[in-house]
């Protein structure tokens, strides 16, 4: 028996390699599929199935691009339509390969469709369960992305607590846990930085688990989710009806642009992504430019910011083109126009640059603070760990939605947890015509070290 789980940082998302005797399967994969064919190679083995343990909102599978690469089938739950060939199996179906089992667990909750797959031994003892989005670490999964004319939240919540209560933890504790995110993830509240556990952990240590009636779980669960990205509808048709391979994707949006060029799809609306670290964008960036640096959580900030089919010009380091193309593709960003390095050309092209000030929270600089006001753009959740007194709270999710509250002639100071996000929320707010917008270096983790009353 092989396991390996494959995390992806910027999606905080899990994927598995599973081999018994050359014969391998793939659970939940990203769409960029080199890294499974590698391994697969590698190993000299043959994919057998791709198993989805259901649709996926937030990232565009690879599921089928390995049928196109390999003989695999493609494994759904029950309730799984699509345009394109699939086994979708009965709850408690198995599937062998090599000398080991799988069995399909129909778990709806975070969708009608949603399954967890337990893993047995050889000896035919319960050994994992790869629990999608039912079960995280210390969470479970968000109710409220499959919702229709005829499913509520409040069904698909109580359709999560059957789910946990009734199958996943009837499991062994000694099973281990294999989720499908991780810390960061958009799919669950508050997700634990373990990436791995057991049943018998998880009954212990997760909120959610605890006793409690279905009607209790039901109001905690939907307390306090944050509104789901407009990218995430999109990712999940993209994911049912299928998508053209990441290879042709490639092959249109690596054009490299002048001047000239990003002037007129400037003035054909299109987004400007300057991918690089804050630090250089603010030292001098194309007018209009969103930054969201290719560190950090990328693709979902993108995916939260920038609507899905926006043309896009990539600004970026040197021989970064691939890479960026790839991962916003990830989540099914397709409409990349081309790619320019940095600020340099049109630097020599005379052409105008924009800046953002950044400013170090000093005791100092606090306290001669007259007018500015602070702007706070960090998750409703990290106000519990302090926050600074008088600032107002916008969440970096809503910004686009909210800025006009903002007052132009008014001077905000803008700061997030460490600085990564408080500079997309600076490079909207300048791109919106606000002039008047500071960074504040280090976000909260500075003020609160340098700040006594912060």
């Amino acid at each position: 028996m092989y396991i390996e789980q494959i995390y992806t940082g910027c999606l905080a998302q899990a994927s598995y390699y599973l081999e018994s005797d050359g014969e391998a399967i793939i659970i939940d994969p990203i769409r960029d599929t080199d890294i499974y064919i590698q391994l697969l190679n590698k190993r000299s083995a043959k994919l057998k199935y791709v198993f989805e343990t259901h649709f996926h909102a937030d990232f565009v599978s690879g599921h089928i691009e390995l049928t196109r690469l390999t003989d695999a089938q493609i494994v759904f739950g029950p309730n799984a339509n699509t345009l394109y060939d699939i086994i979708s199996a009965k709850d408690q179906q198995e599937f062998n390969f090599g000398n080991l089992k799988i069995k399909v667990l129909h778990t709806p909750g975070h969708t009608l469709e949603s399954v967890c797959y337990l893993l047995f031994s050889s000896d035919n003892l319960e050994k994992a369960v790869f629990t999608g989005d039912t079960l995280f670490i210390g969470e479970v999964g968000r109710p409220d992305l499959a919702v229709s004319r005829d499913v509520s939240a409040e069904n698909l919540a109580g359709y999560l607590y059957d789910s946990l209560h009734n199958v996943l933890m009837q499991l062994p504790d000694s099973v281990i846990v294999y989720p499908g995110h991780g810390a960061g993830s958009a799919c669950g509240k508050n997700i634990g930085t373990e990436r791995t556990s057991t049943i018998g952990e998880q009954k212990k240590f997760n909120y959610a688990l605890q006793k409690m009636s279905k009607l209790e779980f039901v109001n905690l669960i939907l307390d306090g989710i944050s509104e789901a990205p407009d990218y995430f509808l999109h990712d999940v048709l993209m994911n049912k009806e299928g998508y053209e391979p990441i290879s042709d994707i490639l092959q249109k949006s690596l054009q490299k642009l002048n001047p000239q060029q990003i002037k007129s799809w400037m003035n054909q609306n299109a987004v400007l992504l300057d991918v690089r670290m804050p630090n250089d964008f603010e030292n001098g960036f194309i007018p209009g430019s969103i930054n969201i640096g290719k560190t950090g959580m990328f693709a979902p900030w993108v995916g939260s910011i920038v609507a899905p089919k926006s043309n896009i010009v990539i600004i970026c380091y040197p021989d970064e083109e691939h890479e960026i193309i790839s991962r916003l593709a990830r989540i099914g960003y397709h409409q990349v126009v081309g790619y320019v390095y940095g600020i340099m050309d049109w630097k020599l092209a005379n052409h105008e640059l924009d800046f953002v000030e950044s400013i170090h929270p000093t005791k100092e600089i606090f306290n001669n603070k007259k007018n500015q006001i602070i702007l706070d753009v960090r998750k409703d959740l990290e106000l519990e760990l302090g926050f600074v007194k008088d600032s107002i709270h916008i969440p970096l999710s809503q910004i686009t939605n909210q800025y006009h509250g903002i007052i132009k002639s008014k001077e905000y100071w803008v700061y997030c947890a460490g600085g990564y996000r408080s500079m997309i929320a600076c490079s909207i707010l300048k791109s919106k015509g606000y002039n008047n917008i500071k960074n504040i270096y280090g976000g909260f983790s500075a003020i609160a070290r340098n700040m006594e009353d912060a």
